[in-house]
């Protein structure tokens, strides 16, 4: 995976997302819609009532209406009223997956109090990407990096004398939900950056256990991940009780998924996770049966 979509596993949504927002009443005309476009040079905007967001509304919506006489017409007789929104606090990786299921230009953003906090666009995703570089760039260049003042994994275990070290970190997935669906994954990178693993091995091992939490969280009804710390490499296993996989070897094939509806209605289940764990670890072991269940192994090498 390169190091741009990587950071898509790292990055929220209210990092990238634009804090200008135009809004427009549902009372309001579609003549008003057409100068507030026009004077802010805008696209769409969110349709706002009593401070709630109630739809969208967009240049192909104004360009109906002057096709059908319509220009005078109330706003909230042309919106959609079904909306696909964000959350301030997801990852970028979950709008990337919603910008390629619904093919919608922007989306509304909200907090978790439902209250509209940004508006999201391809572009904004592209220039957060880009300054999330600039920004790592400069900090390589200038060696002005916290990770520094750190420990590396090596010297750690360097200064602890004993025959044989090693320890072990463990985080429970809720299953049949994606509520709280990568919270392991960034617990296990903090903690491990922490430690002084390097950024690159970082990215590559949140990427990987952020997959595999998914996995637990839309396919079974729970499991573990468990992150073994050694001298030189790092494993991650996720492990669950069941279903279990029927055909282990189909199911490492790209864009094979037997996600249920409501995993694919959220923009997930597009069969990339195991892919993606694949390309992310140096050496990766999937068994699973039918019910028992299924245990996910990657091993990760690291450098000081």
């Amino acid at each position: 995976m390169t190091k741009t979509q990587e950071m898509a596993y790292e990055i929220t949504v209210g990092e990238v997302m634009s804090t200008t927002i135009f809004t427009i009443r549902p009372d309001q005309t579609m003549a008003d819609l057409s100068l507030l476009l026009r004077d802010n040079r805008i696209s769409g905007t969110p349709v706002v009532e009593n401070g709630k967001l109630v739809g969208m509304v967009s240049m192909a919506d104004l360009v109906n209406a002057l096709g059908n006489n319509e220009i005078n017409a109330f706003v909230r007789d042309k919106m959609t009223r079904t909306v696909e929104c964000l959350y301030s606090d997801e990852l970028l990786v979950h709008c990337l997956a919603k910008f390629s299921k619904y093919r919608f230009r922007r989306y509304p953003v909200l907090d978790h109090n439902e209250q509209l906090v940004g508006i999201l666009t391809k572009g904004n995703v592209v220039e957060g990407l880009l300054k999330k570089l600039e920004i790592e760039y400069t900090q390589t260049e200038s060696k002005v990096n916290e990770d520094d003042q750190r420990p590396a994994m090596s010297q750690l275990f360097q200064d602890v004398i004993a025959d044989e070290i090693s320890f072990c970190l463990k985080y429970y997935v809720e299953g049949q939900t994606l509520k709280s669906a990568g919270k392991a994954a960034s617990e296990l990178k903090n903690a491990l950056k922490k430690l002084g693993v390097t950024a690159p091995t970082l990215r590559r091992i949140g990427v990987a256990t952020y997959e595999a939490e998914i996995n637990l969280a839309s396919y079974t009804t729970g499991g573990e991940i468990l992150a073994q710390i050694d001298k030189g490499w790092i494993i991650v296993q996720a492990i669950d009780n069941g279903p279990g996989i029927p055909d282990v070897e189909r199911a490492m094939q790209p864009g094979y998924s037997t996600a249920p509806d409501w995993v694919r209605e959220l923009g997930f289940g597009a069969g990339m996770g195991l892919v993606n764990m694949r390309k992310c670890s140096d050496e990766m072991n999937l068994t699973s049966s039918v019910p028992e269940g299924t245990r996910l192994t990657m091993k990760f090498y690291f450098t000081s």
